[in-house]
């Protein structure tokens, strides 16, 4: 998009791919209308409330103002660190002040979600960047806008007059550090490593997005890296954020992989960012209800290999989803490991190093007590291409039978959603991403190094036990801020285009929300 202004009106030129576009939502449908002249529209557009579109392609329109805000958050972000000193004490030199009321904006670039009650407290310390901090009694996020990569995240917690416990987690709910405590008048400082992407593939194209992805998932797209602060009297002095060049693992997978969006679900690729120190990235790229063949169609391997680098890893781990495939020629030992190999192949053109993980076993216990396969041939039929190509293996499939049968019919059901055979909650997710950490193990592969020390090998024969299980959850929802989707209310939204010497000029009419669907915001 483009600006242009003309005396003090801004009017913009945009290339429109469809006669059509909706909300974030998908809920609203909007109209384009072509127009020789919108000369009289001009001054409505700064009254009007931000918003933002989809494209049913799926791009994402925004206003020119919110670009030129992101461009400039952009440029800081690529010149240096950012820095951010949270509460109302003496400012530490360099950074910039974050107060309770500071609620993120484009225009800011940075900011507290709207939700939480943050109380900024200031201790009259001598050191002005731990005299002061920011906490809440319930999970509160602070979102900074950068480009799409790779991020050192560095967090220094502490009170001068309490004890506090913090446990970070980053987008869409990947654990980053766990229980972080600092004594009275003690201060931690710590750094992990965060990915932020976005649906655009460079040279052209873009992941397709699913409605979930538009919503309830739009922190993992979104133009912000976010942050959960968690725990109990979680204390933050301060935020520094520094663009890094690392290693970086990808992860391509179904709804047993992918960061979910709401308690009480959760995948181990959420929890496995826990398990590795800063100076190697997660990117999590998998989602629900995938298979091989959609990710591919979705453009989700396009995407992937758009960014990855020789020395990183790809993930991969499908099968319960490509186990409902029908058709001829459909199968294990046919398409499935066709597409495995493809996937396979992908990985090494770009240098990278490829890791077959067998499905996640579901929770199918038989009168004895064992674990029967739900998965028919798909294990096999990655155990067969991880031998075929040379290709690290992660038997997930047999250390989660090994790991459910540990628990036992009965206690195995806390590891799991309620009423859920498949997906995990964050216990369970937990135990199973100290399974993929095991698997790195005894591949040895390379990013072993980056390990956390504090982590001892893990047998699936002797999981933790859930009562020194101490993640806190995440709010049971997210409330996407209303400036994301429009309003309840009845609006007219004008989204026009000029250009004095083209004919493409346009006019765009948001409708009433319907009643019948749910408007998030």
């Amino acid at each position: 998009m483009i600006e242009r202004k003309s005396g003090d009106s801004r009017i913009f030129r945009t290339a429109v791919a469809s006669s059509s576009a909706r909300t974030v939502s998908g809920s609203d449908r909007i109209q384009f209308v072509s127009l020789r002249s919108v000369i009289h529209w001009r001054t409505l557009i700064r009254s009007l409330p931000l918003a933002v579109l989809t494209l049913v392609t799926g791009s994402v329109l925004i206003t020119a103002r919110d670009q030129r805000s992101l461009r400039d958050q952009s440029r800081s972000i690529i010149a240096g660190a950012l820095k951010f000193d949270f509460g109302p004490g003496p400012l530490a030199p360099g950074y910039r002040r974050v107060m309770a009321q500071d609620t993120y904006s484009r225009e800011t670039g940075f900011g507290f979600e709207p939700g939480a009650q943050i109380s900024c407290i200031n201790r009259n310390g001598k050191d002005p960047l731990r005299a002061d901090f920011c906490t809440s009694e319930k999970p509160f996020y602070f979102s900074v806008a950068v480009p799409e990569g790779n991020y050192n995240v560095t967090v220094t917690f502490g009170d001068e007059a309490a004890e506090s416990v913090t446990t970070v987690k980053a987008e869409l709910r990947r654990l980053m550090l766990e229980r972080v405590e600092t004594k009275r008048g003690k201060f931690e400082t710590r750094t992990f490593t965060v990915n932020v992407r976005r649906p655009q593939i460079s040279g052209g194209g873009e992941v397709k997005l699913k409605d979930r992805e538009q919503t309830t998932e739009i922190r993992a797209w979104d133009e912000k890296l976010t942050l959960e602060f968690n725990g109990v009297h979680p204390a933050v002095c301060a935020v520094e954020i520094v663009p890094v060049e690392v290693p970086t693992i990808y992860l391509l997978g179904d709804s047993t992989v992918c960061d979910q969006p709401r308690e009480p679900y959760n995948s181990w690729g959420q929890m496995l960012t826990r398990f590795f120190k800063p100076g190697i990235a997660v990117a999590n790229h998998a989602e629900s209800g995938e298979s091989l063949r959609s990710s591919l169609g979705a453009h989700r391997l396009d995407k992937v290999l758009s960014t990855i680098k020789p020395g990183d890893y790809l993930f991969i781990q499908y099968g319960h989803n490509d186990e409902k495939e029908k058709g001829e020629g459909v199968g294990a030992f046919t398409t499935y490991k066709s597409d495995l190999k493809k996937f396979i192949a992908g990985a090494r053109a770009h240098g990278a190093i490829p890791v077959l993980i067998t499905p996640v076993e579901r929770r199918t216990f038989d009168k004895n007590a064992k674990i029967t396969n739900s998965h028919g041939d798909y294990p096999e039929a990655v155990r067969q291409a991880a031998r075929e190509e040379n290709v690290p293996l992660i038997d997930l499939n047999a250390m989660s039978k090994i790991l459910y049968e540990a628990w036992g019919n009965e206690a195995s059901m806390k590891a799991f959603a309620p009423n859920d055979n498949t997906h995990h909650n964050n216990y369970g997710s937990y135990e199973l991403a100290k399974c993929v950490v095991e698997g790195i193990r005894l591949n040895r592969l390379a990013i072993t190094k980056y390990l956390v020390p504090d982590v001892p090998p893990f047998d699936p024969r002797h999981p933790d036990a859930l009562q020194n299980f101490t993640v806190p959850p995440s709010l049971l929802g997210y409330e996407m801020p209303s400036s994301w989707l429009g309003h309840r209310k009845e609006i007219v939204l004008i989204l026009f285009s000029y250009d004095e010497n083209a004919d493409n000029s346009f006019v765009c009419h948001l409708s009433r929300h319907r009643p019948d669907r749910e408007c998030h915001g």
